[in-house]
């Protein structure tokens, strides 16, 4: 090892070697032989040797250090390989392999990244992932084109950023709580394009969001509302008008002296029962589209379903006389109440009696009953008339479906909307609506609202 050693600590070894023997030397010349010339160099040169001898210590710290350090990284690599099972050519080749397997799965997850935005561009929506502080690191090229973005600016960006709407926070926020979450936002100005929003909670971390363009769509149910609107207040007045003629002319003809012939009177009373028909139908259309377009239902009173089933019943008391109908009541001596809208829910009772009533042979009876189950109140009104075919019970609900005419007592089969009306009204108070038949034996159809004080399912 000395000569990987410096020159210097070479030397100043040689130096006190030379000391040493020396020193022995001079124990063994005889006394008064006088100073020996080599001590008296040595002597001269004490300082020299004093800096060598630090030197070599010093040195030999360095070593020592430098060794221990070394000792401790062989020991560390040791306990690698022993837990690894391999010698390091083996744990090289074993991180190398780690590290490439890393690298593919990450460039598969970006190819994978892609072919979601590929297929999101083709379907025509927007697909946007936000992190869990709700900013965003991922968007397709249809988001910023829906958006009105330039291509890759909304990653890093917040959610109001992004959208310029801060219901998009609200929605966000809904899915992570309870998992999904649906919405409607409007960007850039009032009357802007209007997007759906449907959000997912990632299983991984943040919110998946997918917008849809619905601009299009609302503005044809505008269009439609506005028509159905205008063309029942151009008809209200004209069949007003044809009604309360048909009324005069039916009043006069049973005055008229000599009487008219039976079948004037007839046709008068026919004129009359259409007339009805028409009226009906544009006032079920108004409260289709009111109902369809007036968001909400308001749930802010508290209903007594067996007050609201008594008004209902006198209030048709009359029809079902002239149809030859008995409605009776079955009620308990006290239910709890609902929240709720008095007029609409007093709307549904009205629409199901009266069809139970026009579907009922003369002499039929006609039941209302309220009932509390389960935390609901359920109120059910049956008939014993014809019943509804299986096949109809499906879509006995839909707008403007009607079982066949030839079914019905006169010929007259209603609009076709009195049951979807019902069915969006106790479903814009939480409730549920459904129908029991059976062919030739009647009908019973029965609608259930949460009682107060109970959760919305």
């Amino acid at each position: 090892m000395l000569r990987d050693r410096p020159l210097s600590g070479v030397i100043a070894l040689g130096q006190v070697s030379g000391a040493v023997t020396g020193s022995r030397a001079r124990r063994g010349r005889p006394r008064g032989a006088g100073p020996d010339p080599a001590l008296c160099d040595r002597v001269c040169n004490a300082p020299a040797v004093d800096a060598a001898l630090i030197f070599i210590a010093l040195e030999s710290v360095a070593l020592a250090v430098l060794f221990a350090l070394a000792w401790e990284r062989g020991a560390v690599i040791d306990r690698i390989r022993g837990l690894l099972g391999g010698r390091s050519d083996e744990l090289d080749a074993r991180v190398r392999t780690t590290l490439g397997r890393l690298d593919t799965l990450e460039w598969r997850l970006a190819q994978l990244l892609k072919d979601v935005s590929v297929l999101a561009d083709l379907s025509g929506v927007g697909v946007v992932r936000l992190d869990d502080d709700a900013r965003v690191d991922f968007a397709n090229l249809t988001a910023h084109v829906l958006l009105d973005r330039v291509p890759r600016s909304m990653v890093g960006q917040t959610a109001i950023e992004a959208f310029i709407d801060g219901r998009i926070e609200a929605i966000a926020d809904a899915a992570l709580a309870t998992g999904f979450a649906n919405g409607e936002i409007r960007v850039r100005e009032a009357d802007g394009p209007t997007y759906v929003v449907r959000a997912r909670r990632s299983p991984m971390a943040g919110v998946w969001l997918v917008l849809e363009d619905v601009s299009e769509l609302r503005k044809l149910q505008r269009i439609r509302t506005e028509f159905i609107e205008n063309l029942s207040h151009e008809l209200r007045t004209p069949l007003s008008t044809v009604s309360l003629l048909t009324e005069t002319l039916a009043r006069e003809a049973d005055q008229a002296s000599p009487p008219i012939p039976p079948r004037m009177r007839d046709r008068i009373a026919k004129i009359e029962v259409e007339t009805g028909h028409l009226v009906q139908m544009v006032n079920e259309l108004l409260d289709l589209t009111r109902i369809e377009t007036g968001g909400p239902i308001l749930l802010l009173n508290d209903v007594d379903m067996n007050a609201l089933a008594a008004a209902a019943v006198e209030r048709l008391h009359l029809f079902a006389e002239r149809q030859g109908v008995d409605l009776t009541l079955d009620l308990p001596p006290r239910v709890p109440a609902v929240r709720g809208d008095p007029v609409r829910l007093g709307q549904v009772l009205v629409n199901l009696l009266h069809n139970s009533v026009k579907f009922s042979p003369d002499g039929g009876e006609v039941t209302v009953r309220v009932r509390v189950q389960g935390g609901e109140v359920v109120t059910s009104v049956e008939d014993h008339g014809i019943g509804i075919p299986r096949a109809a019970q499906t879509r006995i609900f839909e707008r403007f479906y009607k079982v066949d005419r030839a079914r019905v007592r006169g010929g007259g089969g209603g609009t076709g909307l009195g049951l979807s009306i019902a069915r969006h009204v106790v479903e814009g108070h939480h409730g549920r609506i459904w129908v029991q038949s059976d062919e030739g034996e009647g009908a019973t159809f029965s609608f259930a609202i949460p009682a107060a004080g109970e959760s919305a399912p």
